[in-house]
Order: structure tokens, then sequence, then C-alpha cells
């Protein structure tokens, strides 16, 4: 791979830059980084599960890959200008916050592989991308580590005298397997009580009864099963939720389709 790089090198005779690289290794490290790094934005899009994919992070791994390789090139081995460009790089402050811990690892991952195409080391490049690409699509394929118990969320708005510490239990012991109260708050300018329970639900159920005798427990008020939070950042955006009582709950992954 080396020799073919050399002889494409020598074949394109362009004049030198600098004494550091030549435009041929610009153009060789510059088109190699988007190539692989569009392979992994990629595989991330195939691999994303949850609602929170948005084609500007995509956009930016491919970006971030290659500019990585560009301040590979500038820095080279020159000590004084990679002091300097970490001066620089340090008035930059990234305040959005990541939406899944995984975007990290495809941050890194799209930084590594610009690391390796800006300092030269392409087959390492390749062989890195082709290996932890196929490392995580074996993962996504077989499902690794996912969660046996599925978790639900169990939203129910109850009036403020009912004592919701009770009146819910017989109803959670016929249907799920497993339930804890992790929410209450209140709502509609304190006129009503929501309360919000993480649900194990037992195997085929009926969900569409489950709700109904909860609608019935509840004074016939609103009773929401949301499903898909665990594919989001549960702890912040609950809090979220807590604080703005009124606020929808929408956020949490995609819905279960039983809104009453």
């Amino acid at each position: 791979m080396d020799s073919f790089f050399q002889a494409l090198q020598d074949q394109l005779n362009f004049q030198d830059l600098s004494g550091a690289f030549t435009v041929t290794d610009v153009i060789l490290a510059l088109t190699l980084s988007f190539i692989l790094t569009g392979g992994i934005a990629y595989v991330y899009k195939i691999t994303h599960k949850g609602m929170s994919y948005t084609q500007s992070f995509v956009h930016t791994l491919v970006i971030m890959g290659m500019i990585t390789a560009l301040i590979m090139l500038i820095v080279g081995s020159n000590i004084a200008r990679a002091f300097s460009l970490v001066g620089a790089l340090s008035i930059i402050r990234f305040r959005n916050a990541v939406k899944e811990t995984r975007d990290v690892g495809f941050i890194f991952f799209a930084m590594a592989i610009g690391m390796a195409a800006g300092t030269q080391f392409y087959l390492l490049a390749i062989l890195a991308t082709v290996f932890i690409s196929c490392a995580i699509l074996i993962m996504n394929r077989f499902n690794w580590y996912a969660q046996t118990a599925v978790n639900l969320l169990l939203k129910i708005q109850v009036p403020n005298n009912l004592n919701f510490d009770t009146s819910f239990n017989e109803a959670l012991v016929k249907y799920t397997k497993a339930s804890d109260l992790i929410s209450v708050d209140s709502v509609h300018s304190g006129m009503l009580t929501e309360v919000i329970y993480s649900i194990s639900p037992k195997e085929k159920i009926n969900t569409r009864e489950f709700l109904e005798e909860i609608k019935q427990l509840n004074g016939n008020n609103k009773v929401t099963l949301i499903t898909g939070y665990n594919n989001t950042d549960l702890g912040k955006k609950c809090s979220s939720n807590v604080i703005n009582g009124s606020r929808s709950l929408s956020f949490f992954g995609h819905w279960a389709g039983f809104g009453f």
C-alpha cells in the first residue's frame, strides 16, 4: 500500500508546499479522511436507534475527520506549532450536550481516523475503519448487551384527594412484573397530581385493557404509556419534566400510541 502511494506521488510530481508535506500529501490525506469518515457516518446512520438522529451530526463527523487530518498535516512534527494550535483551540467552547453517549464514540472514531490520515498512516486508517466498523455492525446486528426486560413509563394524572400510593397496586401487580414510582408532580395549576411509574409489563398483556383499568381508578383522567426512553438520556429530561410539570413528555423516545 505504501509503495502504491509512493508511486502515485512520483507520477504526479507535485511541487512541495513546504519542507513538511506536499500537495500530494494534502490531497491523499483529505481524500482518504473524507472517504473513511463518510463510511463511519454511514455506519452511524444504519446502526442508530432512537429519535435523536440528526443529519447535521452525521455531516459533522465527516467534516471533523477531514479537519483533524488537515490539522495533523499542519502540525506535523513541529512542537512549537503543536503548542500554538492547542492554545488557539483552547478558546473554543462546545456547549451543545451530546445526546447519546454512543455519539461520543463516533466523534473520537472520526477524529482518530483523521489523525491517522493526517500523519500519513494511510494503511492504519483504512484497517482501523474497516475493523471498528465491522465490530459496530456485528454488535448492532446481534443486539449485544441489550436489556432483556422492557421498561416503560406509565404517566397517570389523578385528583389531589386520591391516595395514589395504594390505588393502583392491584392493577400493577396484575399487569406488570415490577413497578417503581419515580416521580410525583402537580399539574394543571395544582388541580391534579401526576405520578410516573417505571414498569416492566408481563408478556402478552392487553395494553388497552391495562390502560382502561388504570383510567377507571384515576377518575377518568389522562393516562399515558411511553416506551423507548431507554434510548434517551432519561436523567436530564425527566428532571426537566418534573420542574416544568405542564411540559409534554413527547421527547421520551417514540410514543407507544396509547394516550387517553
